[in-house]
């Protein structure tokens, strides 16, 4: 198993998931099909299947392309474009021989986000995780269709996957992040360290894990000092509004 981070538009990331026994892919979120189809064309892949992460346009927009005529299209409602295969929670499917991809459902950012954890059945690498718009490097999505509560819901789930799961984002959002992060957290270590990662690689997504997030990622933290804090809060107040309360804050932050 292979993935390829695509850059499209200001700051999106398209992905090929590549099998790469059989020299397949699929294309997850292929807002920028030519740029897409280049790098298929430059790793020797066949695109066979297109993952939606959820429906906003600079993730499907380039579902109505004519590219890939008859490929199948998984996406978690009918408001994805060019939608074959509808998914929901713990649906599973493959790309090629070898990949498994298991749908977490995480409804927040919109209704429909869907994570995919993808395994290589031939082999014994770490899995990967593509979270759209619900998990990025230290950061979160916005809660365009949800609440707190179901950001919280959503950032849990995606921590039940083993700490070495490495994640691929929607987003090179890593910089603004971070510097939220380091503004509610100044002393944790593992900012820092993510700091460091930052400095070195423009593309930072891939290069972080499951368990990475649970050291530095403050929305996944909501029950430490720091940000408790930060929001004014205690421990006795309920994670939802202390998670309200923190992506007001990342709302309004300016650095």
């Amino acid at each position: 198993m292979k993935v390829v981070p695509v850059p499209v538009r200001e700051d999106n990331y398209a992905y090929l998931l590549i099998d790469e026994p059989t020299n397949t892919a699929a294309a997850v979120d292929p807002y920028d099909v030519l740029k897409v189809a280049a790098a298929a064309e430059t790793h020797g892949v066949k695109i066979v299947a297109g993952i939606t992460t959820h429906h906003h346009f600079d993730h499907s927009g380039g579902n109505k392309a004519a590219k890939y005529p008859g490929v199948p299209i998984y996406g978690g409602s009918d408001k994805v474009p060019e939608l074959t295969t509808l998914v929901k929670d713990k649906d599973e499917f493959t790309v090629g021989n070898n990949i498994h991809v298991k749908c977490l459902a995480t409804p927040c950012h919109t209704q429909d986000s869907i994570c995919y954890y993808v395994t290589d059945t031939a082999t014994n690498q770490p899995g990967g995780v593509f979270t759209g718009d619900t998990l990025f490097m230290a950061g979160c999505g916005r809660f365009f269709e949800g609440v707190g509560a179901e950001m919280i819901v959503a950032l849990d789930y995606l921590g039940t996957l083993p700490n070495e799961t490495v994640v691929h984002n929607g987003h090179e959002y890593t910089t603004g992040s971070l510097d939220f992060g380091r503004h509610i957290d100044p002393t944790n270590p593992a900012i820092a360290r993510l700091a460091d990662l930052a400095q070195k690689n423009e593309i930072t997504t891939g290069l972080t894990t499951i368990g990475d997030e649970k050291e530095w990622n403050v929305f996944m933290r909501l029950n430490s000092e720091a940000v408790l804090n930060a929001t004014s809060a205690s421990p006795e107040t309920p994670k939802d509004t202390v998670m309200d309360a923190l992506r007001e804050l990342k709302n309004k932050y300016r650095g």
